[in-house]
């Protein structure tokens, strides 16, 4: 490899890395990965042909069209053949000296290792083999194929059943030679007539002429060699591939071929649906094609199915062996589409067994069923300065009856930004305090568990709450006409600490009457947390707001009744538990900002019952959001001048922390120096990103709150940050960058006052899925509308921006499938029904199943 050819394989490199550490989202070039292949190729020359560099591209063919994981795999096994060329070659074998005292043994390579293994490991044909079995028993296997199938994690018979295509070639259209038609993808049989090399070095090609009684066609093969010593005059072979023209005849460009046999079902690389699969160094297309058929046709149709035959013909399912050996080589697309409906609808199915089993456990057990008072919560609405929209009176009733069970209530909450759901949690935890019991609240964030308590403090305020006896408040005490008058002076003097440390007036205490609510975070000081730890322990606090920091062992809750979480995706599923575990079986209520599609719900949080407010409270207006180019900015930079000059506030958020020599994007540190001190240097900007610490990012939080800054320049850190109503502009700089969801979570930091507010994207890219979603979130304000769209155009491993604690990884089941979904959990709850332990005999191994696809999806989150 020449220099020249070595700088602009590097380039190469550098781009598809870059876009594999984007989350292969086709956006690190404006017009999208396979036009800069388009561009490279034609401008890298020699460098283009390289064996290697032509397999790599060969990877990422189809790239627009693969899904995230797709993408991720196909750009693994681009970036590796393109390293090869950059290993020192092997040097050639040298006599052997004399015998001389053995040197310490050399570190093997995996390569070696595996070789080795393979060695000691018995060998037995296919037939003596179980699914569990390693790859090396296999009889006759190599060494190098075992090795490259490891790196990619298919270890056992079992993994490679589950080792599916990433894509299909159809090349299944069968032509005489006359027929071909140009530019469509063909395939052929004849007989070789003619096979020659031509030329040298980098411009080396093999013309073989293929023949059939209409005509003659000829398939040119660039710097691949051993073309002509594999293909021989006089044979038969099958040629598949797109059709092209050279000097006004027709060719194949490089396509594949294979020897032909009548038989049909004997073609593997054309002349059908083929199959493209993940592969990694060491594992070549045909040659892996060829073991994974193998394997399939012997183990397939051994394979025991875990569905019962009658539950399979209810659900109208392929049996299991087919299924797999059809997602591999399928014989139509009808084929294909069945295999796939089955595989998909498994894995749906796993997940609503797992969830609905776990909601039957929770279900179960002995909860602590509350008594409504309707007094107090027509004291709440008193108090309030709104009236609550039909949607919130709708989740209310829900979480009403939910809380008079006696069994746990689990319910999600979910609700576009600003509608409304903190005031639903507070009346549910106000009937929790009203029964007697403690409620707590769990925030991601410091700065949110504090503008949470600040919120609830407000709303509860005022509202008188007689108490009621519950198994640790003996009903004697609540009977008192003045209950204080039974507390000793040392208990009294503790309980007066705790309302001053509380900042509660005389007027919000009512004689003991309000609700006391407590902030319990970091940084709380140590006296004060620790009065605070003794209130809550001792039953003198009823609400406990905070972060982690209420699930350490040091808080002990005397009574608690209720648990709300929120934004729930920002916690794993051990978190909560640990929560919960802090009281006998409490009542839990989770709550995200994250409007989330059905499919999705279903499968994250399918062991909850959901409401959704999904309707805005009157007075708020719609903000106003725009997309401009960069060429633009200083329409922008106009426009927050103006809103500062009004009293108002703006972010401005970046999609990089610092700057980065392989991305055309301001990040938030030059992006200040420039605000500060070129484009607003009499204004007061101040600098918000995920490296600083946690302290300081609350307290710059907190001083923007207060108006100690006009602007804020942030990365995604301030996606769930803390109300400022003041704040009226959001300029998002790179938003192609970011999430359609992610882009409506920022949008919601603005428009939480009485004024207009505004959404200003800055984008230059020209890839068609960042207009979509850029021009989506210009139309319209609705979360649940944007959610359904950025699932269909980004999917659901890309939804939340990073993935759900403990959430499946589905590799066959579509989230936009609804209707298969809605079939698996119809399913599964008849499945259940009928056992819901899944301890029958015919049952033994979907609960095997079952139970090893969420043990994987908890390793995995």
């Amino acid at each position: 490899m020449t220099e020249v050819e070595r700088q602009q394989v590097t380039a190469l490199g550098k781009v598809l890395a870059a876009e594999r550490r984007d989350g292969c989202a086709d956006r690190v070039t404006d017009d999208g990965l396979l036009a800069f292949l388009r561009r490279w190729s034609v401008a890298a020359g020699s460098a283009a042909h390289l064996p290697a560099v032509q397999r790599a591209i060969g990877w990422l063919v189809g790239y627009d069209g693969m899904t995230l994981a797709e993408r991720d795999q196909a750009l693994a096994a681009a970036i590796e053949e393109l390293r090869s060329l950059f290993r020192p070659a092997p040097h050639p074998p040298e006599p052997a000296p004399a015998p001389e005292p053995a040197p310490p043994a050399p570190r093997r390579t995996a390569t070696r290792q595996v070789r080795n293994r393979s060695a000691q490991m018995p060998k037995h044909p296919l037939a003596e083999l179980d699914l569990d079995a390693k790859l090396e028993q296999i009889t006759g296997v190599e060494a190098r194929l075992v090795g490259g199938f490891r790196r990619l994690g298919v270890v056992t018979i079992r993994d490679l059943l589950y080792h599916f295509p990433r894509r299909y070639d159809d090349v299944s259209r069968r032509r005489s030679i006359s027929e071909l038609q140009l530019g469509a993808e063909e395939t052929v049989i004849g007989e070789v007539t003619d096979v020659r090399t031509i030329g040298a070095g980098p411009k080396l090609r093999v013309r073989v002429e293929v023949s059939d009684e209409t005509g003659s066609i000829e398939a040119i093969f660039f710097n691949q060699r051993w073309i002509a010593q594999q293909i021989k005059v006089g044979q038969t072979i099958a040629l598949s591939g797109k059709v092209t023209a050279f000097g006004g005849k027709r060719q194949f460009s490089s396509p594949r071929w294979e020897r032909y046999t009548p038989d049909p079902d004997a073609l593997l690389h054309t002349g059908r649906l083929v199959p493209i699969h993940p592969l990694t160094q060491g594992l070549h297309e045909n040659q892996a094609r060829r073991f994974i058929k193998h394997v399939i046709d012997a183990m397939a149709p051994r394979l025991p199915d875990h569905l019962p035959p009658h539950r399979r013909e209810q659900a109208r399912l392929l049996p299991l062996g087919e299924a797999l050996a059809q997602i591999h080589f399928p014989d139509s697309h009808e084929t294909l589409a069945a295999a796939r409906r089955r595989l998909g609808f498994d894995e749906f199915l796993f997940i609503q067994l797992g969830v609905l089993q776990r909601k039957r456990l929770w279900q179960q057990e002995l909860g602590l069923p509350f008594t409504i008072d309707m007094q107090v919560h027509a004291e709440l609405q008193r108090r309030l300065p709104f009236q609550f929209t039909a949607a919130q009176q709708r989740a209310i009733g829900e979480i009403f009856a939910d809380l008079q069970r006696p069994s746990p209530m689990a319910r999600l909450l979910q609700g576009d930004v600003g509608s409304g759901k903190t005031v639903v949690a507070a009346a549910a935890l106000l009937q929790a305090v009203a029964n007697g019991f403690q409620g707590a609240l769990m925030a991601p964030t410091e700065i949110l568990a504090e503008q949470h308590a600040k919120n609830l403090k407000q709303l509860l305020s005022r509202v008188r709450v007689p108490r009621k006896a519950t198994a640790t408040t003996p009903a004697e005490t609540y009977q008192q006409a003045d209950w204080r008058a039974l507390l000793d002076p040392d208990d009294a003097a503790k309980l007066a600490e705790i309302v001053a440390i509380l900042g509660m007036t005389p007027e919000e205490d009512m004689e003991g009457q309000g609700v006391r609510v407590a902030l319990l975070t970091g940084s709380l000081g140590a006296r004060d947390r620790r009065r605070v730890l003794e209130g809550i322990a001792r039953g003198e606090i009823d609400l406990v707001i905070g972060t982690h920091a209420l699930i350490t062992e040091t808080v002990q809750f005397a009574n608690l009744g209720l648990v709300v979480v929120d934004e729930q995706h920002r916690f794993g599923v051990e978190q909560r538990l640990r929560l919960k575990n802090k009281g006998c079986n409490p009542h839990m209520l989770v709550m995200t900002a994250t409007p989330i599609p059905r499919t999705l719900t279903l499968t994250i949080y399918g062991d909850l019952d959901v409401s959704v407010l999904d309707e805005r409270p009157p007075g708020r207006q719609e903000i106003r959001t725009r997309r401009i180019s960069r060429s633009e900015r200083e329409k922008a930079y106009r426009h927050i001048r103006k809103q500062v000059a009004e009293g108002r506030q703006v972010y401005v958020i970046c999609p990089l922390v610092e700057e980065s020599e392989k991305l055309d994007l301001p990040s938030a540190e030059e992006m200040y120096e420039r605000l500060q001190h070129e484009v607003f240097p009499d204004l007061r900007v101040a600098l918000l990103h995920g490296k600083m610490p946690a302290r300081e990012k609350d307290e710059v939080m907190r001083a923007f709150r207060d108006h100690q800054y006009d602007i804020l320049v942030a990365t995604a850190v301030i996606e769930v940050g803390i109300d400022v109503p003041n704040a009226t502009t959001i300029v998002i700089e790179g938003a192609e960058r970011f999430g359609l969801a992610q882009l409506h979570q920022f949008r919601g930091r603005v428009g939480r006052g009485s004024h207009q507010s505004y959404c200003i994207l800055i984008s230059d890219s020209d890839n068609q899925q960042s207009k979509e979603r850029l021009a989506a979130l210009e139309q319209t304000n609705d979360g649940f509308k944007l959610a359904e769209i950025d699932l269909q155009l980004r999917g659901p491993g890309e939804f939340f921006g990073t993935r759900q604690s403990g959430t499946p990884d589905l590799k066959m089941a579509q989230q936009g499938d609804t209707r298969l979904l809605a079939e698996a959990r119809r399913l599964a709850e008849a499945i259940l029904n009928d056992d819901p332990e899944l301890a029958h005999p015919e049952h033994q191994l979907l609960r095997q199943n079952v139970d090893a696809f969420w043990a994987e999806a908890l390793q995995a989150g």
